[in-house]
């Protein structure tokens, strides 16, 4: 049976959170996106809703943007910044399943994009998600997919006990049947899917000391760690969760810290 389990939760703090991550990432995932205007657009996962209406603007008023969240607490967020930013009919958000989403008959097969960031690490069966994906899109449609591999990280100088604690937060993924390493296989999904791979790159998601946004993307990474302690609960010996976090925090007053990450970006078409 095919299932997702968040691993994140949507409470306040994590909302918060990923609300500042889409400030950091949004921008540089439209610029991949290449949007031209008018498309019909379906946004998987699409949590608080803030590059789905991000999305919308780029489509313009003869463009249409579905966001499909499951999470009720999500949608009630999503739908009051969007009501606060004026974009209350920018967008239409449905509450719903990525394995049954909530399309009409006649919906099927006609958006010219499918976009998923950050869900197939969260879901038991990447590949049961983009043959939806495939599915929804026209022929020539594109299906585009950003998710993590964890592996794909460095921090220099590494702060004390940020390997050990990194490695119990990728361990929880798989507590859950998830694949926390699931970015190396987007285009292989795509191909098996039934779409033509087209397209792969990275986002990247780092930056160093002396940099304005050094603080946020180290926050980030912190506010991350600290929303799923109790998932990695016993994945620790000692204190060693606490010392980790610490020391990270620390870390990022260094004048010489520096952090690399990837978001790995997939592209595909229908062809049949």
């Amino acid at each position: 049976m095919t299932r997702s389990e968040y691993l994140h939760g949507t409470f306040p703090e994590e909302q918060v959170r990923l609300s500042r991550l889409n400030e950091l990432l949004n921008a540089a995932s439209l610029v991949e996106l290449e949007l031209r205007g008018g498309e019909r657009i379906l946004d998987l996962g699409s949590g608080l809703a803030q590059f789905t209406r991000l999305m919308a603007r780029q489509a313009g008023n003869n463009g249409c943007v579905i966001g499909i969240e499951r999470d009720s607490d999500q949608i009630t967020e999503a739908r009051r910044q969007a009501e606060a930013a004026g974009d209350s009919d920018l967008i239409e958000i449905r509450q719903g399943d990525v394995f049954a989403m909530p399309l009409r008959d006649e919906e099927w097969g006609t958006f010219d994009v499918a976009h998923a960031r950050f869900l197939l690490e969260h879901v038991s069966d990447p590949l049961a998600v983009v043959k939806t994906m495939v599915r929804a899109v026209r022929l020539g449609g594109r299906i585009v997919l950003e998710d993590d591999d964890h592996d794909l990280i460095r921090l220099w100088p590494e702060p004390p006990g940020f390997g050990p604690l990194w490695n119990a937060y990728t361990r929880a993924y798989d507590r859950l049947g998830n694949d926390p390493y699931v970015g190396r296989r987007m285009v292989s999904i795509l191909y098996q899917a039934g779409a033509q791979p087209v397209r792969n790159t990275w986002i990247f998601f780092g930056s160093c000391a002396g940099n304005p946004h050094f603080e946020a993307c180290v926050e980030n990474m912190v506010g991350l760690l600290n929303g799923v302690r109790d998932n990695i609960a016993g994945l620790l010996e000692g204190d060693s969760f606490q010392v980790g976090v610490a020391n990270l925090q620390a870390w990022k007053h260094r004048p010489e810290a520096a952090m690399w990450f990837a978001i790995a970006w997939a592209e595909g078409v229908r062809r049949l």
